[in-house]
């Protein structure tokens, strides 16, 4: 009696294949167009976060502060910012009075970034105004990220361009934040919505 076929572990699909398109990433559009300064202005600025503001040995937040505002940034008295936050463009920044900006924070703002006053951003978050075209020519496009005042960003958040925060908000841990949420919310989840509010009548 002869041996029936073993089955094929890996079958050969049958179904009709799609051609998929690959962008030539060399040629896709509008990285330089969000710099909005000389490129001489943007390797400066390069070496100064470097050297200022990442830089984990570095222990004086008004330093970090000075150099920021040094090249247009626009922040408030009273800013506390600690060691190893990155900021893509400092002249896209503004950052209200008391706000405290947490260790290795980073903003990509290749566009505006704005952040009300008594802010907490805390630590290893990701603030990010850019995204690309995925279905054309990976083409730059950005948006800007609004958070008010009193609001707090707790560790590990990432925030996408065109994020509004309303005051007095708190976005929990490892919250993927996208899209526009009122005052007094509580933020949370991936993708994050509003789970709550973080202040009642009895606080």
């Amino acid at each position: 009696m002869a041996e029936s076929a073993a089955p094929n572990p890996d079958p050969t699909p049958t179904s009709t294949s799609i051609s998929t398109p690959i962008i030539p990433l060399a040629a896709a559009p509008g990285e330089r167009a969000s710099w909005d300064r000389p490129l001489l202005t943007v390797l400066a600025w390069s070496a100064a976060e470097l050297l200022f503001v990442y830089n984990p040995w570095q222990i004086s937040s008004r330093l970090r502060v000075a150099v920021l505002r040094l090249f247009g940034a626009n922040i408030g008295p009273g800013v506390i910012m600690r060691p190893r936050v990155r900021v893509r463009f400092p002249w896209k920044l503004k950052i209200g009075a008391n706000s405290w900006i947490g260790e290795g924070v980073w903003i990509h703002n290749q566009d505006k970034v704005t952040v009300g006053a008594d802010t907490v951003i805390s630590q290893e978050t990701f603030l990010t105004t850019g995204s690309h075209a995925h279905r054309t020519d990976m083409g730059l496009r950005t948006r800007p990220i609004t958070i008010g005042d009193g609001v707090w960003i707790t560790s590990r958040c990432m925030l996408l361009g065109g994020v509004t925060i309303g005051d007095g908000s708190l976005a929990r841990p490892m919250s993927r934040v996208h899209g526009t949420f009122p005052p007094n919310s509580i933020i949370d989840g991936i993708p994050a919505t509003q789970v709550g509010t973080r202040f009642n009548e009895s606080t």
